[in-house]
């Protein structure tokens, strides 16, 4: 890969909401003759439009932007450009927007403590594909411990009602769907739901779909 980037620069793209840290980097970036800036953004959703278009070699994306975020911003680009090097860049050495990024699939989660020099040879590093130490780079792979419990899923203790709701939550409909289909008022459905959110440790009728499917509770 050195002989080809000979050749052939690699292209970064850069996604941050501060301007003088895209112009400082910018600046940087023209002297070194192995790197050239093919765009920038300032938040997630111009980034993907942005990266979508001008397929980098190596992405940049500030993990704190207005909008749409940098972690939610990596996982879509992750999912449409699998081979691509996705580096979080971040202000925070916080485990947890550390394992966000992990999970999000981030290639690395570099602190922006880091000069230009180091930075330049971690994104070499990361587009030839050799290993590298860096004390500004947070390795996602051994850095996190071990992996944390997933949460109870008591799905067990679900009445035969809340079974009804969550199977009507599953088929995608909404309250008033589900309280005309079983002759419950809204308020009462709610207050189920509520309760499914609860045992299931769950947010969302989206996750509570899931889990119900997984565990083939309606098959």
């Amino acid at each position: 890969m050195d002989s080809q980037r000979e050749n052939q620069p690699i292209k970064v793209f850069i996604a941050d909401d501060h301007p003088l840290l895209r112009i400082g980097l910018r600046l940087a970036f023209e002297s070194i003759a192995c790197i050239t800036i093919v765009g920038e953004s300032d938040n997630g959703f111009e980034t993907i439009e942005k990266i979508q278009q001008t397929v980098p070699d190596v992405a940049l994306i500030d993990i704190d932007m207005p909008g749409l975020s940098g972690i939610p911003a990596i996982r879509v680009l992750r999912k449409a450009f699998p081979g691509m090097k996705l580096l979080a860049l971040s202000t925070y050495n916080d485990t947890n927007y550390i394992k966000n990024a992990m999970k999000a699939g981030a290639d690395g989660y570099v602190l922006k403590t880091i000069d230009i020099d180091g930075l330049v040879k971690l994104i070499t590093a990361f587009h030839d594909g050799r290993p590298i130490v860096s004390p500004y780079l947070v390795n996602l792979a051994t850095d996190m411990g071990p992996e944390a419990p997933a949460p109870a899923r008591d799905l067990d203790s679900l009445t035969n009602r809340e079974k009804q709701i969550l199977k009507h939550i599953s088929e995608g409909k909404n309250n008033k769907e589900i309280s005309e289909g079983l002759f419950l008022s809204v308020q009462t459905v709610k207050t189920h739901v509520k309760n499914i959110f609860k045992k299931l440790n769950v947010n969302s009728r989206f996750e509570a779909a899931i889990i119900a499917r997984e565990s083939g509770l309606f098959e």
